[in-house]
C-alpha cells in the first residue's frame, strides 16, 4: 500500500497579494524608519528615489508621489534649500521646471537603503539564486503595477 501526499497547491492571487501587502508595509516602515534617522520625512526619500532614476517634471513627481502637484512646490523647495535636488527649465518648454537629483541627494537616498537594516536582514535570508529568481519575477511584475498607477 502506498501512500502519496497531495502535491502543494499554487498560492491563489489572493495570497500573493496579502504578501504584498504585508511586504510593502514593512518595507515602507523600515524605510520611514531610516529616513527619519537620516532628517527626511518619507515622502521626501520618495521623491529622492524617484529623481534618482530619471529626473522628472514637477508633475511628473507628483504622480509619482500621488499627490496634489500644489504639495510637490514646498517639497522641492525644502530638498533644494538642503542641496538635494535642483530645479532646471526644460528644453522642450520653458514654463516647465524638471526636478534633478544631486550627487548629495543620490548619496542621502543610498545613505537610507545602506541603513534599511531590517530589509537588509530578510534579504540576506535568501541565496543568490533565490536572489535572481526573486529580481527577475519583480522587474517582470513593476512594469505593469508602475503603468497601472
Amino acid at each position: 500500500m502506498s501512500s502519496t501526499t497531495p502535491a502543494p497547491q499554487a498560492p491563489t492571487k489572493a495570497d500573493l497579494i496579502e504578501e504584498f501587502a504585508a511586504l510593502g508595509a514593512a518595507y515602507f516602515q523600515d524605510f520611514a524608519a531610516v529616513a527619519a534617522r537620516h532628517g527626511l520625512t518619507s515622502v521626501q526619500a520618495k521623491a529622492l528615489a524617484v529623481l534618482v532614476r530619471t529626473p522628472v517634471p514637477m508633475r511628473g513627481l507628483a504622480d509619482a508621489l500621488v499627490c496634489d502637484a500644489s504639495n510637490v512646490t514646498g517639497l522641492v523647495d525644502r530638498l533644494e534649500v538642503r542641496g538635494l535636488v535642483r530645479r532646471e527649465v526644460s528644453a522642450v518648454d520653458r514654463r516647465i521646471k524638471i526636478v534633478v537629483a544631486t550627487e548629495a541627494g543620490a548619496d542621502a537616498i543610498r545613505a537610507v537603503r545602506d541603513d534599511m537594516q531590517t530589509t537588509h536582514e530578510a534579504l540576506d535570508l535568501l541565496d543568490d539564486q533565490e536572489r535572481t529568481v526573486l529580481y527577475d519575477l519583480l522587474t517582470r511584475l513593476r512594469p505593469v503595477l508602475e503603468q497601472s498607477g
